[in-house]
């Protein structure tokens, strides 16, 4: 009779007995890396807006103060990312390669909901170890479509959203003054503003705003449409005249002719 074997596929948690005695042991198991980002998108009289600020983080530091977080997945639809920045571009890539053969079989323009649901399946696989946060907006024959996307697998399709740890900040702005019918100059303005809020009241989201206008037929994508961050010129000089500071000079030390202590004897 075979022996019984386990299974190669699906969940396996053959390491948690070990990580609970290496606890008792009085190790510390690794902690995840927090993230930062404002990530958020609107529905315009016309199509979607897409926004994201530019900052990564990799823990306390800041790691790049210029990155692009809206991701392309199709001429038709843009992806924003928040999470694991290695996790939000490899599945947004993945995504858009099977977005392309889709489109190429089918002969027609991929639909949004279809990048959205490659997208949830995918992630809910891996029960949210993929740190991938997603914004979806598109415009396909049916209209314009935004989505978000969480890590786990779940979706919402609401007419504004924002993900990351600056959301709150963003959404204060759109439920303050969110309205159906938004013109493309104000749905742009009200995401530049909301990515601001972000980046003013959340120490992981910082630098410029990146905008994405998505339309019927067209997407227009304004890299660093806003710049509240550039450094300005400094206040005050802070040259002084040489002499200002007083400072003693040392005295060299004394030279020794002849060695102090006794020599150890080495005859046999």
């Amino acid at each position: 009779m075979a022996p019984l074997l386990e299974p190669s596929t699906g969940f396996k948690f053959d390491n948690v007995k070990r990580n609970q005695q290496l606890v008792h042991k009085g190790h510390s198991l690794p902690h995840a890396t927090k993230t930062g980002t404002t990530i958020v998108g609107l529905i315009f009289s016309d199509g979607i807006v897409l926004g994201a600020d530019t900052r990564a983080t990799a823990g306390s530091i800041v790691a790049d103060k210029n990155c692009e977080k809206i991701h392309f997945l199709a001429p038709n639809m843009y992806c924003c990312g928040a999470g694991t920045a290695a996790d939000t571009e490899f599945t947004t890539n993945m995504v858009s390669s099977q977005l392309a053969l889709h489109s190429l079989n089918t002969g027609r323009e991929s639909r949004v909901a279809t990048a959205m649901t490659m997208l949830k399946q995918y992630l809910f696989r891996y029960q949210g170890h993929i740190g991938a946060y997603l914004v979806l907006g598109g415009y396909d024959v049916t209209g314009p479509h935004l989505y978000t996307i969480h890590a786990h697998g779940s979706t919402d399709k609401l007419p504004y959203v924002t993900m990351g740890s600056g959301s709150l900040a963003a959404m204060s702005v759109f439920e303050s003054r969110w309205r159906a019918g938004l013109s493309r100059e104000e749905g742009i303005e009200m995401v530049k503003d909301a990515i601001e809020a972000g980046i003013f009241n959340d120490l992981g989201s910082g630098s410029n705003v990146d905008v994405c206008v998505i339309t019927s037929g067209n997407v227009e994508y304004l890299r660093n449409y806003a710049r509240p961050n550039e450094r300005v010129a400094k206040e005050q000089a802070y040259k002084f005249a040489p002499g200002t500071t007083e400072f003693v000079v040392p005295k060299p030390a004394t030279q020794h002719s002849e060695e102090e202590g006794t020599a150890m004897d080495v005859s046999a």
